[in-house]
C-alpha cells in the first residue's frame, strides 16, 4: 500500500458503463466472508485471499474517515468480493469494478446489487486493466484507492495507476511474480523496477523493496537517501548496504574473496511499513470485532508483526534461523529463546512476517552464531527479563529490542526510537 504526496481535490465525473448481461446461474455455491454474502459463479477466488483484502478494506475506512471521501477502482475485480466490500464495510462513496472477461458481468453486478440495490455507488465496465486507469488519467477522473490485484508481476500496471490515483492516495498491489524477486530475471527487473536483483536469502522481502522502489521513485525524490545497493556474503552471512559512489570498491570485512558477494539494487532500504498507519488498522479491526475468531487473530497476529517491524533501527533483510544454526553447526533454538538473547543483549529484534522461522534484526551474522552457540551451551539463561523483586517495576525487552518499563504505557508511532510494542509475540505467522 502506498500514500502519495497532497495535491487540491481534483473535480471528477463518473465513468459511464456498457449494458450489462443479465446474471447467468451461478454453478457455485455463495460465499460468506466478513458476514457477506455473495457469489463467484466461474470467476477465479481465492477463500485463502481474505486477509488480504482485509488489509484493502481497513485502509480504505482509515482513508475515508480522515478524508471524507473514498472512491476506489478496482481495476481487476474477478467476483466483485473486493469492490462490495469497499461499498459495505468502507462505506465508498463510489466504486469502479473493472474485469476484462464480459461473462463475469452478471456475478459482478449480482453481488454489488446486494451492496446497493440503486446502483448509485458502482459502475460495472469490461476492458484491459491499463485501458482503465489510463482514461481515468486523460479525463482527470482520479480515484482515492486503486487495487490491482493483478497474476504474476504488476510492473505492466503501475506507470498507468500511478497516473490514475489520487495524490495524497492509496495504491494497493498485488503481486506473485516471485520468479523476478527470487533473482532468477534480474533482466527484467531491471527493465521493469530500475533494479538488478539478484538471488538472495531473503527474496521475499527483497520483492517488497524493488516494488516500493518501483512505485515511489519518480515522485518523492527526498528519498534518494533510502536508495543502496543490498549485498549478501556467501562467506560470513552478514548482509550491507552500499552507495552509489562505493560501487567498484564493495566488499566484506569477513575476506577479500572475489565474488563472495551478491549484491542487488538500487532498492529500496527504508522502513516497509508505517506504525502508526497499521496501529490504527488494528484498532480498527479490533473495534469491528475481525480479531476474535480464528480468521481474526491471523489478521491481528499479521498486523501486529508488520508494527514490530516498523522499527527503524531494523535493516533490511532478515534472518533464517536455519542459516545461523547451520553457520553454528548446533540445532536450532526455539526463535523467542533467540529473541529474548538478542534484546537481552541490547539489539532490535522482531519476528519476520514474511518467513515463520527469521528474524529481523540489527545483530551481525557473526554475533547471531556466537549467541546462539551460548544459547546451546546454556539454554536455561536466555532470560530476556529482569525478575520483579520487591514492588520494583520488571524491565522487559521490547520488540524494539531496547528496554522498556513494564508498566509504561506503549504506542506505536512513526517516530524514531521505541514506540510499538507487543511483549508476547505471537506463534504463529501464516502471512
Amino acid at each position: 500500500m502506498f500514500s502519495l504526496p497532497v495535491k487540491p481535490l481534483t473535480a471528477f465525473t463518473c465513468l459511464s458503463s456498457k449494458p450489462l448481461n443479465p446474471p447467468k446461474c451461478c454453478k457455485s455455491q455463495p460465499q460468506i466472508e466478513r458476514g457477506l454474502s455473495f457469489d463467484v459463479g466461474d470467476t477465479f477466488f481465492r477463500h485463502e485471499s481474505s486477509t488480504g483484502r482485509d488489509l484493502g478494506v481497513l485502509s480504505a475506512a482509515i482513508y475515508k474517515k480522515s478524508h471524507n471521501a473514498l472512491r476506489v477502482l478496482d481495476a481487476m475485480c474477478g467476483c466483485g468480493i473486493r469492490s462490495m466490500r469497499y461499498l459495505v464495510e468502507a462505506d465508498a462513496d463510489f466504486v469502479l469494478a473493472n474485469d476484462a472477461n464480459h461473462e463475469c458481468g452478471g456475478v459482478i453486478s449480482g453481488n454489488l446489487e446486494k451492496a446497493d440495490r440503486e446502483k448509485k455507488r458502482w459502475v460495472v465496465k469490461h476492458s484491459d486493466a491499463n485501458r482503465v486507469l489510463t482514461e481515468c488519467y486523460l479525463e482527470r477522473d482520479f480515484f482515492d484507492l486503486i487495487d490491482v490485484d493483478s497474476f504474476g508481476s504488476e510492473s505492466s500496471y503501475l506507470r498507468a495507476a500511478m497516473c490514475a490515483v489520487k495524490l495524497d492516495g492509496l495504491l494497493y498491489v498485488t503481486s506473485t511474480d516471485g520468479y523476478s524477486s527470487g533473482g532468477h530475471r534480474p533482466e527484467h527487473t531491471l527493465a521493469a523496477y530500475g533494479a538488478y536483483v539478484k538471488h538472495m536469502p531473503y527474496s521475499n522481502e527483497i520483492g517488497l523493496r524493488m516494488l516500493i522502489g518501483g512505485a515511489v521513485r519518480r515522485l518523492l525524490c527526498w528519498v534518494i537517501r533510502h536508495y543502496s545497493f543490498i549485498s549478501y556474503c556467501i562467506q560470513c552471512g552478514n548482509s550491507q548496504a552500499f552507495s552509489w559512489g562505493e560501487l567498484g570498491q564493495m566488499r566484506c570485512s569477513c575476506n577479500n574473496v572475489p565474488g563472495s558477494l551478491i549484491v542487488s539494487g538500487p532498492l529500496w532500504t527504508g522502513p516497509l511499513h508505517s506504525a502508526s498507519f497499521l496501529t490504527e488498522m488494528l484498532n480498527l479491526a479490533e473495534q469491528w470485532g475481525w480479531t476474535s475468531n480464528k480468521t481474526g487473530k491471523h489478521l491481528e497476529t499479521l498486523l501486529k508483526l508488520m508494527i514490530n517491524e516498523s522499527d527503524p533501527v531494523l535493516p533490511f533483510g532478515y534472518i533464517r534461523l536455519d542459516e545461523i544454526s547451520s553457520r553454528a553447526k548446533v540445532n536450532s533454538p526455539p526463535l523467542d529463546s533467540v529473541l529474548r538473547t538478542l534484546h537481552k543483549e541490547g539489539y532490535a529484534a522482531c519476528r519476520s512476517h514474511i518467513a515463520s522461522n527469521a528474524i529481523k534484526t540489527n545483530c551481525p551474522m557473526v554475533d547471531c552464531v556466537r549467541l546462539v552457540k551460548e544459547l546451546q551451551r546454556c539454554p536455561d539463561t536466555d532470560c530476556g527479563r529482569m525478575k520483579r523483586i520487591g514492588k520494583k517495576p520488571v524491565l522487559v525487552a521490547s520488540p524494539y529490542g531496547r528496554w522498556k518499563d513494564e508498566e509504561s504505557p506503549v504506542h506505536a508511532t512513526d517516530n524514531t526510537g521505541p514506540s510499538a510494542g507487543y511483549l508476547n509475540s505471537p506463534k504463529l505467522n501464516d502471512g
